[in-house]
């Protein structure tokens, strides 16, 4: 039986595969045109598994193309010498499996010329693959490069030149005819002298993340073969939760088939949605990892990431801001269609607000007044249900209490304080509930609409930062049509209001005919030690 592939490369013998007919069917005219082909997206978007499935469907629809497919991740400690030594070993083993797969033996002449060629700096190696392309009886040479960001920097800038020089060169037949570089970074960030551009002919390619309809058809693939069905609204919520990312997709349905004792017999229902989502949210996986590991590569990143999903008015996109297009290369923000940023997926916004949440504020000890006896457990009703009017009046309650405290939250901008204690408030009290939160949004930026889910019910709380009387009025529209599409009947509005001479708010009213509780709650200016400094 297959699985749901997170591991590498997915094979169709042994994982669910997402058929992207229109994609290859896009890359094999490229390949046919002879363009020379770049993507550089972040790991684990199955850019490797796609590159190959099309270059076999390529050599399977058309044996005049002779695929070449190499990887560059093991060369980046490599010197110049070892390097084309390398690379020529590599290049020499990948043509002997091409023709022990073909069931033919290259000609006398040609396996001379494997024998004998050197391949020493990037000058032999454009002309082994003109005199190899030479020696093929009319085959296209098609070159894949995967993992090109292990290049050498000593390598890399006479590389490129030599691909340029092939691409532009009038010789025939031109070899590679097709080239793809997959990989990370960027050319542009790949450390050479960027005073000269030497690779200025690439096409680039986009690799989207899966649409709802691919979603679909993956875990269908399952059902069809095991007899158990996803609920239609676990397939919605599975996308709009990863934004289509592969490799969460891919987790989910591994999550909820192979880790969680479902039985067979039973349809896998939001309520298995919610633990497999909460498990996800806490879990250490590669991909996590490397969200962790690039969203602190600097400091800088954490004051774009938290104005993205802290203000309404969000933060516009520049295509030449250093730091957005790293956070672009990493995966985590995106252009949307009005020119902002915004975060790519729900996923990746609850795991930022946990990285940059303090692992401990200080002020945990205050959340309940010094001489009461509730905990949070008493926020559940004698029916087992979450009580959520007096658990966001006692936050409220709570942050007039802190005062001035709030200010002295480490390592968080006072800016997006208020948002952070709401979260980790929330955070504690359903850990001690046994509830279940993640964040649903349709943009990434701009408003945090937190999910709770306990016993089967919803409860929706959205947070934004106050930015005037039109967004607070134009905010309680939102969330009114967000609770009919969930189907909630009530919801709760909190905003910080972060000006010198805030006004507290509370007040439940009908909108569009669901009922919404909204607070807002000042955020203290400064300390009272400030007025004599």
């Amino acid at each position: 039986m297959r699985a749901f592939g997170t591991r590498g490369p997915v094979d169709p013998e042994k994982h669910y595969v997402v058929q992207r007919s229109d994609e290859i069917a896009d890359f094999i005219n490229r390949v046919k045109d002879g363009r020379y082909i770049v993507i550089f997206a972040p790991r684990q978007t199955g850019k490797t598994t796609f590159f190959y499935h099309a270059l076999d469907a390529l050599t399977a629809e058309d044996e005049t193309y002779f695929p070449i497919q190499l990887d560059f991740e093991e060369y980046k400690n490599r010197s110049l010498p070892d390097f084309y030594d390398a690379l020529y070993e590599d290049i020499r083993e990948e043509i002997e499996g091409v023709f022990q797969k073909r069931g033919s033996i290259p000609s006398e002449a040609l396996s001379r010329f494997l024998e004998n060629a050197q391949i020493r700096d990037h000058i032999l190696m454009r002309r082994f693959f003109r005199n190899f392309a030479n020696l093929l009886n009319n085959q296209r040479v098609v070159l894949i490069i995967d993992e090109f960001d292990g290049i050498p920097q000593v390598v890399v800038s006479d590389f490129l030149y030599s691909l340029r020089r092939i691409y532009i060169s009038r010789t025939t037949p031109r070899s590679p005819y097709s080239l793809s570089i997959i990989g990370v970074k960027n050319i542009t960030q790949l450390g050479y002298d960027r005073s000269i551009f030497p690779f200025n002919i690439q096409d680039e390619f986009t690799l989207p993340n899966f649409t709802l309809d691919q979603v679909h058809a993956l875990l269908t693939q399952y059902t069809e073969e095991v007899g158990q069905a996803f609920a239609p609204e676990v397939i919605r919520s599975i996308h709009k939760q990863t934004g289509g990312q592969p490799f969460l997709v891919n987790r989910f349905g591994w999550i909820l088939t192979e880790q969680m004792d479902i039985p067979k017999t039973e349809a896998i229902t939001m309520h298995y949605f919610a633990k497999a989502h909460t498990q996800l949210l806490r879990e250490a996986n590669t991909n996590i990892d490397h969200l962790r590991t690039n969203v602190r590569r600097d400091r800088r990143f954490a004051t774009i990431l938290m104005r993205i999903v802290s203000y309404d008015r969000g933060l516009p996109f520049n295509p030449d801001d250093p730091l957005m297009n790293e956070l672009v290369t990493y995966g985590v923000i995106a252009e949307g269609a009005d020119r902002m940023c915004e975060i790519v997926n729900p996923i990746y916004q609850h795991r930022i607000l946990q990285i940059f949440k303090p692992t401990f504020n200080g002020l945990e000890d205050t959340y309940f007044p010094e001489d009461s006896s509730v905990d949070f457990i008493d926020y559940l009703t004698s029916e087992g249900h979450i009580d959520l009017e007096p658990l966001l009046d006692n936050f409220q309650a709570f942050i007039a209490r802190a005062g001035f405290r709030i200010l002295q939250v480490p390592n968080t901008p006072q800016e997006y304080v208020g948002q952070h204690l709401l979260y980790a408030y929330l955070d504690h009290f359903v850990r001690v509930v046994g509830a279940s939160m993640f964040l649903e949004v349709q943009t990434g930026r701009g408003r945090i609409d937190l999910l709770l889910i306990h016993n089967d019910r919803k409860y929706v709380i959205e947070t934004k930062i106050w930015e005037g009387e039109k967004r607070y009025a134009a905010g309680k529209k939102q969330l009114a049509a967000y609770l009919k599409l969930e189907e909630v009947v009530e919801g709760y509005y909190v905003l910080f209001d972060h000006r010198k001479n805030p006004v507290p708010l509370v007040e439940t009213e009908g909108v569009d005919g669901v009922a919404i509780r909204s607070y807002v709650i000042p955020v203290v200016q400064k300390s009272p030690s400030a007025d004599s400094v």
